[in-house]
């Protein structure tokens, strides 16, 4: 059997080589006149293989992690060695090492409740490295799985089940919790004059049951499809300064056609400051509630520990969905407290209107649009409520046509008290919840509505739970915390092993 300083001897024999391959490889390169794509790819896949010979000289140098028969870990509490070296796969980017280690326990059968060198080397759990479990769900949060394997067998020359880098992300999600609930406010200096909390919901398609017929999926009738989809909750939180507009600066960027270009953008228009994101799906036999109510417990702990002397305004925007203005009425009271009505929620409603009107005729239609959004935007959302009903009558439409009008102008109605719009422009107030609108598009559509996706709940959370880790620009920061958190689990004598005198040298 080779001894210890021999293998050192090999492995480091093998990382020489491989750096006199790479020399010559370029020198050979040169003469030949090769392309430098071709030779920057013979290049990649020799440092691939130097890494592999430098990693395994790492694994080497540490020996097995035999610190004797005996390992005391704490007072009045002794391990012993047991018996054989037990063996653990290391999934790296350089590619895979078998470890042989020596291990500890109370006896003999019993589970073992120590590995010096998994110890040491802080492992993680499972055989995928760290590196690779960065990598791997960074990729899986904006691409298919299917496709993260894919690019990263054409780096790295090796292959991963799609089943595995799933299990993988469910696991590491398992841990955005505890960093979510740890993170810190915002500095205050960093914060801007106005609080903006945010909802809104997108449905995620979710798998077939294995007993639901198939011919369900071909049922294309309209309205709620509970065992297709299953309703996501973003909520977004952000402080923003004031930007204050009038009516008609509004009417001309709603309203300006797309030849006409437009001025540049405004100097100064503010931007969110630390927003932050996050998503709840609704589970089964659960219409969304649970999701809604979980978001907006989150959105008012962010909101009261983001203005703890409530001298900011809170503006709460949303569109009319009514579930989630039921939700808004749990944020803890505030007093400053606005409730916005999303304006690019009323405008589809006042064409609504207009195509009752003029049905076949552009031109009128958006005149009679451009008058009432201006008004609206004036304030006087009573007396277009009124206008409309009296034009009704005039108009004598068809009882559909009535029974439309009337939804539309009760919709106002019942809505006029969130859409002070005159008010909120002169404050310097959102309006538009292009912030949300932007968040639930790129936070659902745009990974987990894909074509041919489908989704069951435990796995959608988990990409959920990732994917605002991503949005929030909190990845760096998560991966070390969760590292972290999982070695304090790991470990627990750790303190014990890094006071251990190790009993072979880390240099041959």
């Amino acid at each position: 059997m080779r001894t210890r300083s021999e293998l050192n001897e090999q492995q480091l024999d093998l990382l020489k080589t491989g750096l006199e391959e790479i020399q010559e490889y370029v020198r050979s390169a040169a003469f030949e006149s090769q392309p430098a794509h071709e030779v920057e790819l013979g290049i990649w896949r020799r440092v691939l293989q130097m890494g592999h010979h430098a990693l395994g000289l790492f694994f080497a140098l540490q020996g097995s992690g035999d610190v004797g028969a005996t390992l005391p870990v704490s007072e009045g509490q002794e391990l012993c060695r047991l018996e054989g070296l037990h063996e653990r796969t290391y999934q790296s980017v350089f590619g895979a090492f078998t470890l042989r280690r020596a291990v500890y326990g109370s006896r003999q059968g019993q589970k073992i409740e120590c590995v010096p060198l998994d110890t040491r080397l802080k492992l993680p759990q499972r055989e995928f490295s760290y590196l690779l479990q960065d990598w791997d769900p960074a990729l899986a949060v904006e691409n298919p799985y299917g496709k993260v394997n894919d690019v990263l067998k054409k780096m790295l020359g090796f292959s991963q089940s799609v089943d595995s880098l799933e299990r993988m992300n469910r696991e590491m999600a398992e841990e955005v919790k505890p960093f979510q609930e740890s993170k810190p406010v915002p500095p205050a200096e960093e914060e801007a004059a106005i609080l903006v909390v945010s909802a809104d919901a997108k449905g995620v398609p979710i798998r077939r049951e294995k007993d639901a017929p198939a011919i369900f999926d071909h049922d294309r009738k309209r309205g709620p499809k509970p065992g297709r989809k299953k309703q996501a909750v973003v909520g977004a939180v952000y402080t923003i300064a004031p930007y204050r507009r009038t009516p008609q600066d509004i009417v001309e960027a709603l309203f300006r056609e797309p030849h006409q270009g437009g001025p540049e953008a405004p100097p100064g228009r503010p931007l969110p400051q630390h927003k932050r994101v996050r998503a709840s799906l609704s589970r089964q036999g659960d219409e969304g509630e649970k999701a809604t109510q979980a978001i907006f417990t989150w959105l008012g702990q962010e909101a009261t520990l983001r203005d703890q002397a409530g001298d900011k305004p809170l503006v709460i925007l949303l569109d009319g969905q009514r579930s989630l203005w039921r939700a808004s009425q749990d944020i803890p009271l505030h007093p400053l407290r606005v409730e916005i009505l999303e304006l690019l929620h009323v405008t589809p409603r006042i064409w609504e209107a207009a195509h009752l009107f003029y049905p076949a005729d552009p031109a009128p239609a958006l005149a009679f649009v451009k008058d009432r959004v201006e008004r609206i935007l004036q304030g006087q959302v009573g007396s277009v409520v009124r206008g409309l009903r009296r034009m009704g009558a005039l108009w004598k439409l068809k009882k559909s046509k009535q029974k439309t009008l009337e939804t539309i102008c009760t919709f106002l109605h019942n809505n006029q008290h969130r859409m002070r719009y005159n008010e909120y422009l002169a404050a310097g107030y959102p309006i538009a919840s292009g912030v949300i609108e932007g968040a639930c598009r790129h936070f659902i559509k745009d990974r987990m509505e894909r074509a041919g996706m489908h989704w069951i709940i435990e796995g959608a959370q988990a990409m959920l739970n990732l994917r605002s880790v991503a949005l929030n620009g909190d990845w760096e920061a998560f991966t070390q915390d969760r590292i972290r958190r999982q070695t304090q689990r790991l470990y627990p004598h750790a303190e014990v092993i890094g006071a251990v005198d190790w009993p072979l040298p880390l240099a041959a």
